[in-house]
C-alpha cells in the first residue's frame, strides 16, 4: 500500500511546486495584458474611423441639399433635363463616398397669404411630394404670397461593420431658399401657380 501511495505523493508535490512556480513566474504577463487590451484598442480605432466617416458623409449630405436648392433657385424656369443635371452635379459632392444610396428631391412651395401654410406647387426627384400637400416650414419663412425652393436629401450610410451586420444609418438634411431671378421657379408652366 505504501508503494502505491508514493507515486501519488510525488505527483502531488510536483503539482504543488509547479503551482507555486507559476505564481512567482511573471514572464508571460505582458503577453496576457496585450491580449486583453488589443480588442479594446481595435474597437476604439475602428469606432473612431467609422464615426469620422459618418460625420464626413453627413456634412456632404448637407452640402448636397444646399446645392440642389441653390441651383434650382437661380433659374426663372426649369426643365426635367436641368433638374437631372442639378441632381447629378450635387451627387458629385459625395466623392469619394458612393452616391448610389442618395435620394434627393426638390420641390417648390407656395405660402398661402391667409393661412401661412406652405403647399407643394411641383416636386421632382427620388421621392417627389404630392401636389398641394403641405410642408411644415420655420416661422421666419412664413411670408404669405411668396415661394420657397425646398430640397431634401437622404443617404443610407453603411458603416464598414454594417457590411457584416447588414445595417445602415439614414443621414438626411433639407434646406429652403427663395427664388432669386423671379417670384417663382416655373416647372411645366408659364406662370407662377398659387393653387
Amino acid at each position: 500500500m505504501k508503494a502505491a501511495m508514493k507515486p501519488m505523493i510525488e505527483m502531488w508535490l510536483r503539482a504543488r511546486r509547479s503551482a507555486s512556480e507559476l505564481l512567482v513566474d511573471r514572464s508571460g504577463l505582458a503577453a496576457i495584458e496585450f491580449a486583453m487590451i488589443v480588442p479594446l484598442m481595435l474597437l476604439l480605432f475602428f469606432g473612431t474611423d467609422e464615426f469620422s466617416s459618418a460625420v464626413a458623409v453627413n456634412r456632404k449630405v448637407t452640402l448636397m441639399a444646399r446645392t440642389v436648392s441653390d441651383l434650382t433657385s437661380q433659374n426663372i424656369s426649369v426643365t426635367d433635363a436641368q433638374l437631372t443635371n442639378f441632381f447629378n452635379a450635387s451627387k458629385a459632392i459625395m466623392t469619394p463616398y458612393p452616391s448610389t444610396p442618395v435620394k434627393a428631391t426638390v420641390s417648390e412651395l407656395y405660402i398661402d397669404p391667409a393661412t401661412k401654410v406652405a403647399r407643394v406647387q411641383w416636386s421632382k426627384g427620388a421621392e417627389p411630394r404630392g401636389l398641394g400637400t403641405s410642408v411644415t416650414i420655420p416661422t421666419a419663412l412664413q411670408v404669405g404670397g411668396t415661394y420657397l425652393i425646398y430640397s431634401e436629401v437622404n443617404y443610407a450610410f453603411v458603416p464598414t461593420i454594417g457590411y457584416v451586420m447588414k445595417s445602415s444609418i439614414t443621414l438626411k438634411d433639407f434646406t429652403f431658399t427663395r427664388p432669386r431671378q423671379s417670384l417663382c421657379v416655373m416647372y411645366a408652366t408659364t406662370v407662377c401657380t398659387t393653387s
